[in-house]
């Protein structure tokens, strides 16, 4: 049998718990991010340290903790929170970090430690106290050459342990799920106009809403979110016991079959179904007829949302099949370096996303003058390059990847399921239309994502060199290396690369037409061997 993967990169580090993660390995790990983080700041580090929830968790939860006082932090535990919640929090309360025990959404038996940084505290002290709707967003995850420290100093040992007299003892906080749902509600009244509840639910298109949290660590704050709204809510797993009652990444296999969240939409006659995974930074959609749209919806009906508010707002219309049909029609894939080859205006809405994130976005950013910027895989990569432009002047709106993860800088600058929510039905409301109908405005192309398995990450460099020798004399392609290889055609792209948190080689590819893109799959797929 192969040794158990212990994943290290930008996600943090992941491995199969009482294999390749223990105790005693999440211990080192946290604390050599906290004689990291001292180095950095030059005094008692404030971080927060919260988990997903999962079953089992726990175990790792009290050696992070550990780890982390041992190297003199001061330490508030939240207990079970969402990872976008406590990005929220910490700007709250002008934490220097914090360390969160998840796996997102790789299955049960896996669990992980992922850190936010927010080093524009980094040299003043803080209470601990603070307003969160007045506090600036800045805590997102680690940028890669930061990540790369830690890492450096988990595989080097460098842990500096302090005395008894040095140590502090931990908090505890309970009130992280608030300042999330306050914070959302409180940027679609900036961004909508009238109170939060008439912009999400407003002239009743939306009075059903399902939500799969898988049962953990959305299960609280959706509840809380939804709590007072008229709309009527029904919670499938969320019962926080960790125990997830399907496969965690929110994928159509995966949400299908009976009881399934595909399934409980339309028997329980709601508009509209949103599935979590385990950590709630990932969100995916199921319409009013049971439909699982696909991941990259999210990140497209978010777009959408926030553009359309920057318009004026069109008639009400009515729902069902009398509602006009959209003027806007499907164009050719254009290629990926297209969308960002001329550097847009500082009044020109900006939207990063990553590599793999679907050409639909490019479509959407059309319809409304707006620009797209693309970056490497990783929540990290699009975030420094929001927050890069943003430095520069430049309105950049959103931020995301085709996985269901948005980003929206006015909530926080880590992928948030709550954010995608509320936009998602902003949009609804805006439009008087059914999530079906939002779907056939937006031009659908044919993606398909494959994995394949890997023996080591080191075994992907050759299998993406050998896709670049097979298309480098192919005229009409374009070969991006910046994240494993990219190949763009004028009707066409596919993106291979070695996946950040598992063991596998990432397969995405996108056309006109679901046979071409096998096709085009299965070509690489052999080249990659």
């Amino acid at each position: 049998m192969p040794q158990a993967p212990l994943m290290l990169g930008v996600s943090g580090l992941r491995g199969i718990v009482g294999e390749s993660l223990t105790p005693e390995v999440a211990m080192r790990y946290a604390a050599a991010f906290g004689t990291w983080l001292w180095a950095k700041t030059n005094r008692n580090p404030y971080v927060h340290v919260a988990r997903d929830g999962r079953a089992g968790g726990e175990a790792i939860y009290t050696a992070a903790i550990s780890g982390l006082l041992a190297t003199g932090c001061r330490v508030q535990r939240q207990g079970v929170a969402m990872t976008p919640s406590t990005g929220v929090f910490i700007d709250s309360r002008d934490a220097d970090a914090a360390l969160i025990v998840t796996a997102s959404h790789n299955p049960q038996e896996w669990n992980g430690l992922k850190i936010l940084t927010r080093p524009a505290a980094w040299g003043a002290e803080s209470d601990g106290r603070g307003s969160p709707l007045d506090a600036k967003p800045e805590a997102s995850a680690p940028s890669a050459a930061i990540a790369q420290e830690i890492i450096d100093a988990f595989d080097a040992g460098r842990v500096s342990l302090l005395a008894q007299d040095e140590l502090h003892d931990s908090t505890v906080t309970h009130d992280v799920e608030d300042s999330h749902c306050l914070k959302v509600k409180d940027a679609i009244e900036a961004t909508f106009g009238g109170h939060n509840e008439e912009a999400m639910f407003g002239g009743g298109t939306v009075s059903g809403v399902v939500v799969d949290s898988v049962n953990a660590s959305g299960s609280w704050t959706v509840r809380d979110f939804f709590e007072g709204t008229p709309v009527r809510f029904v919670q499938l797993a969320g019962d926080n016991s960790g125990i997830f009652p399907h496969a965690p990444e929110p994928t159509k296999e995966n949400l299908s079959g009976e009881g399934g969240l595909c399934d409980a939409v339309p028997r329980l006659k709601a508009d509209i179904g949103f599935a979590q995974d385990p950590d709630a930074d990932r969100l995916a959609i199921v319409d009013e007829n049971g439909t699982y749209i696909g991941e990259e919806y999210t990140l497209v009906l978010a777009a959408e949302a926030l553009l359309q508010a920057r318009a004026p707002a069109s008639p009400t219309r009515k729902r069902g099949k009398d509602s006009p049909e959209s003027s806007f029609s499907p164009k050719p894939l254009a290629r990926a370096s297209d969308s960002s080859l001329e550097e847009p205006s500082l009044e020109t809405p900006v939207i990063c996303v990553n590599l793999s994130t679907s050409r639909m976005i490019d479509d959407v950013a059309q319809r409304h003058g707006a620009r797209i910027v693309r970056t490497p895989v990783g929540e990290a990569n699009v975030v420094e390059m929001m927050k890069e432009l943003r430095s520069e002047g430049h309105d950049v709106i959103l931020g995301g990847e085709g996985n269901g993860g948005v980003i929206w800088p006015k909530v926080t600058y880590v992928r948030d399921s709550l954010s995608a929510i509320a936009l998602t039905l902003a949009l609804m409301a805006r439009t008087a239309k059914t999530v079906s109908q939002l779907v056939a405005d937006i031009p659908a192309y044919a993606i398909v994502k494959r994995k394949q398995p890997l023996a080591s990450k080191g075994d992907a460099a050759p299998a993406i060199d050998r896709i670049i020798q097979a298309f480098k004399s192919d005229k009409q392609a374009t070969i991006d290396t910046q994240d494993g290889v990219r190949i763009d055609w004028p009707d066409r792209w596919v993106h291979v690369r070695a996946s950040n948190t598992e063991p596998i080689l990432r397969l995405i590819a996108e056309s006109p037409s679901q046979d071409d893109t096998e096709r085009l799959l299965d070509q690489v797929a052999d080249l990659a061997g």
